[in-house]
């Protein structure tokens, strides 16, 4: 469980990434040709969009490679960084992988009671 919860993370992560370079994109493109948010729409909380842009995917990437040796963690660390994407940017067609891959992720590293290492994380 530990291993799978590992590869969504990452995987999770990455997609992420790639949602957050467009969601920050957008808004800086915004804040400087103020005709493409009339256009296509304004953003209702930029401040929101910037932290989880950078913060989702990064936490994660982190709680995926901690998975493996401290789940309690990165289990805690995954289903904080489908929340965040959840809030942020909403349930859609480029987010519901991410989002369901950290959830997915997290829940598997937190039901993992018994890592390798002697001492268990509950």
């Amino acid at each position: 469980m530990r291993n799978a919860a590992l590869i969504l993370g990452v995987i999770g992560g990455l997609i992420a990434m790639l949602v957050g370079f467009f969601g920050y994109g957008y808004i800086e493109l915004v804040n400087r040709h103020a005709e493409v948010g009339k256009f296509f729409g304004q953003v209702d909380n930029p401040d929101l969009i910037r932290l989880a842009s950078f913060l989702a995917p990064l936490m994660a990437i982190a709680g995926g490679a901690m998975a493996k040796i401290r789940a309690l963690v990165g289990g805690i660390l995954l289903l904080l960084a489908g929340a965040l994407m959840y809030f942020a940017f909403g349930f859609g067609v480029f987010t519901m992988f991410p989002i369901g891959f950290c959830i997915v992720g997290g829940l598997l590293a937190l039901a993992a009671g018994k890592p390798d290492e002697p001492k268990s994380h509950f």
